[in-house]
């Protein structure tokens, strides 16, 4: 069988992250039908051709609304290159398939226009319980977790205020929505969208492995950081978190898995059968 080539677009601008890390373990679990190419879309202002199958796009540090001026620049003209070439293209196996991660996500919904991109009063970070939408509920992408289901979150900016009428002319949906806070008047951010039949994405970080952030974070210059920028409390409130770790593990092992075998699926589809 034809391996299908995957274009792994990396944001992280050189800082150490264990997101990459644990992408590049997912795709090596898939070494019998996708072979990878990385690039450096920030730090070296690396970015693809539209001649790949699939691309997964990682999360970053900083403003989402902002770049140099040349990455982000490459990055939104690749979205759209993608976009037009899948408007064009009939049939499922002629399309591309793409994944955005946390700050991606921001960037693609900024791109598409489907909300506001604002900075949270409170950073989130930690691992909290994610809800399902009705649309969420039906989508393949969530069909192997339960409602709620856990995810890792790290971020500053959310997407909010969603502009209904965009999300319909894009034929984009809501597929989950951020943990209830009833002591808490702030809207809830949305947490995963999918943006097209091609197209999906989620504000958190579905990649996180149990293990790597037990043993990152156990490390004592990557705890000072916490301790530095958050609190004791939150330290201590993740790593209880992470006994549990069939919470995240399960997540791990369906969402970017699913959007894979789903992607895969319709690339090596014979049958010229519309969607």
């Amino acid at each position: 069988m034809m391996k299908r080539r995957l274009a792994l677009l990396n944001l992280y601008d050189g800082l150490p992250n264990q997101g990459m890390r644990a992408i590049r373990e997912i795709l090596d679990e898939f070494n019998n039908e996708i072979e990878y190419t990385e690039f450096d879309v920030r730090g070296k202002h690396e970015i693809p051709g539209t001649d790949f199958d699939i691309y997964l796009s990682s999360g970053g540090p900083g403003n989402p609304n902002e770049g140099d001026g040349i990455w982000d620049k490459n990055w939104n003209n690749l979205i759209d290159s993608l976009w037009s070439h899948n408007r064009a293209a009939i049939y499922p196996q002629d399309k591309k398939y793409v994944f955005f991660i946390c700050h991606s996500f921001q960037m693609a919904c900024a791109h598409f226009e489907l909300g506001e991109i604002t900075r949270r009063v409170v950073t989130s970070f930690g691992i909290y319980p994610c809800h399902k939408t009705a649309a969420g509920r039906k989508d393949s992408l969530l069909a192997e977790l339960n409602d709620p289901y856990y995810v890792v979150d790290s971020r500053d900016w959310q997407l909010i205020q969603p502009k209904m009428k965009v999300f319909k002319d894009h034929g984009a949906t809501i597929l989950s929505i951020e943990k209830i806070r009833t002591h808490l008047e702030y809207e809830r951010a949305i947490m995963a969208v999918r943006f097209s039949n091609e197209m999906v994405g989620t504000q958190y970080h579905p990649e996180a492995d149990p293990d790597g952030m037990l043993l990152h974070f156990s490390k004592d210059e990557n705890k000072e950081v916490i301790l530095k920028n958050y609190s004791l409390r939150k330290y201590t409130a993740m790593m209880k978190s992470l006994e549990q770790p069939e919470r995240i593990e399960r997540t791990r092992a369906s969402i970017i898995p699913s959007f894979l075998k789903d992607s895969i699926k319709k690339l090596n589809t014979k049958e010229k059968v519309q969607f």
